[in-house]
């Protein structure tokens, strides 16, 4: 796999973040330069292309005055021997609605998407200059859901950002309960300078914070493991990445490299070679990983 960087910088405000003061304004890159790396990319043997940027749902808008997301997909879609293309940091608010068509229309975009969401309560993403709430973020799911059966949602939420009482942080956990997501990353929250949030106390203690996010980890776990458990008996298309102790591992669409889950390949795998795409049934499940053996 490798990494395509579509765009630099971003335009969002978000109270807690440096990255605007570090990395400055949204540039994108034209998509002639990124269909060309592409094909270079998939010339040298490149299956799988992950899409990265600070603000993956803002492409296009400075160069091209509009939100350009779906048309730089269908254009790699195109690029021959690129099996799987995976989109990750999306922005909630104003998500361009086209993208999910092209992901449901094109067999080698993966139903995979890494949107970082923050909080589970509206008032904090008030504080936190997300520019929307929970409701339309719980709309916003739903719709990702119907226009993309099957999607895999990763997602990411701070535990402990200045304001965050008892009562807004329970409100984040009924939030992941209802929301069911296939993946989740949770951050402590961490004071950086110069930002908006320094202007904060940084009022959660260090171990209250670090309590919240265990205990959004626990509660996702279980959830993990359902839907873990739910895939038992069913087939996927695999790709094998590595070999560890005696063991191939590999992952599916649903999965991005070193963060979601993976498929460790159980029985006769000698024939296998790493970059191989196989067809791979699911055996047992843990809450992170898959056994499964080629079909």
């Amino acid at each position: 796999f490798a990494y395509l960087k579509i765009s630099e910088g971003c335009d969002r405000p978000c109270s807690f973040c440096a990255i605007p003061l570090m990395r400055g304004k949204h540039v994108s890159r034209p998509m002639e330069e990124l269909v060309l790396e592409a094909k270079n990319l998939a010339k040298n043997g490149t299956k799988e292309l992950l899409l990265i940027a600070q603000d993956s749902t803002y492409y296009g808008l400075d160069i091209y005055k509009k939100r350009n997301l779906s048309d730089l997909l269908k254009k790699l879609s195109d690029v021959e021997g690129i099996d799987w293309i995976r989109l990750h940091y999306a922005f909630p608010m104003g998500f361009p609605l086209d993208v999910l068509e092209t992901m449901a229309e094109r067999d080698n975009i993966c139903k995979y998407l890494d949107i970082p969401l923050q909080h589970g309560s509206s008032e904090m993403l008030k504080m936190m200059r997300r520019g929307i709430t929970r409701e339309k973020t719980e709309e916003l799911i739903q719709t990702i859901r119907e226009k993309v059966p099957g999607i895999a949602i990763r997602t990411t939420l701070i535990a402990g950002h200045p304001g965050e009482s008892e009562a807004y942080f329970e409100e984040m956990m009924r939030f992941v309960e209802r929301s069911r997501f296939d993946r989740l990353g949770v951050f402590p929250y961490s004071h950086e300078e110069n930002t908006h949030s320094h202007s904060f106390a940084d009022d959660v203690p260090a171990d209250v914070k670090q309590e919240r996010v265990d205990a959004l980890m626990e509660l996702q776990q279980g959830i993990s493991l359902e839907l873990n458990q739910a895939k038992v008996g069913k087939t996927f298309k695999v790709l094998v990445d590595r070999k560890e102790g005696g063991s191939f591992i590999g992952r599916t669409e649903y999965d991005s490299p070193e963060v979601d889950n993976e498929v460790i390949f159980e029985g006769t795998s000698e024939y296998l070679r790493i970059g191989d795409f196989v067809q791979a049934k699911v055996n047992s499940a843990t809450e992170f990983d898959l056994m499964a053996q080629v079909v």
